[in-house]
């Protein structure tokens, strides 16, 4: 493999684009991108083609169950807390609070209005 980064895309499968986008743009202060419609009803996360970041995309699916047990994608933040203050006041909760993961920094576990599990990781 010749990537830095080993994930080059995610989808974060909703039941509610609209509600999903709003939860997602006010937790981490960005504004999402709304795809052709005719790929169905998705909104990426804001990317640099030439970073080393990866993107993704809110994908809208009708049949779409929460579960609670769903591929945990994890978000970068200069300090969890900053957008674990916001996470209520979009409509989500806090799973698990900013913890300490030794040498590798903290993680916060959230979940979002769709019943996804989210993860913030810092490095302080």
């Amino acid at each position: 493999m010749t990537n830095v980064n080993p994930v080059g895309w995610f989808d974060i499968n909703v039941s509610n684009l609209e509600r999903a986008k709003k939860f997602y743009e006010t937790v981490f202060n960005i504004q999402l991108v709304d795809f052709p419609i005719e790929w169905g009803k998705q909104s990426a996360f804001p990317s640099d083609d030439e970073g080393l970041n990866i993107s993704g995309a809110l994908v809208e699916k009708e049949e779409r169950l929460a579960n609670g047990s769903n591929t945990i994608v994890y978000f970068v933040s200069e300090d969890c807390v900053t957008e674990e203050a916001r996470v209520e006041k979009a409509g989500g909760k806090i799973s698990t609070p900013k913890m300490s993961i030794g040498q590798f920094g903290f993680v916060s576990m959230i979940i979002d209005t769709e019943g996804n599990t989210i993860g913030l990781h810092s490095r302080k």
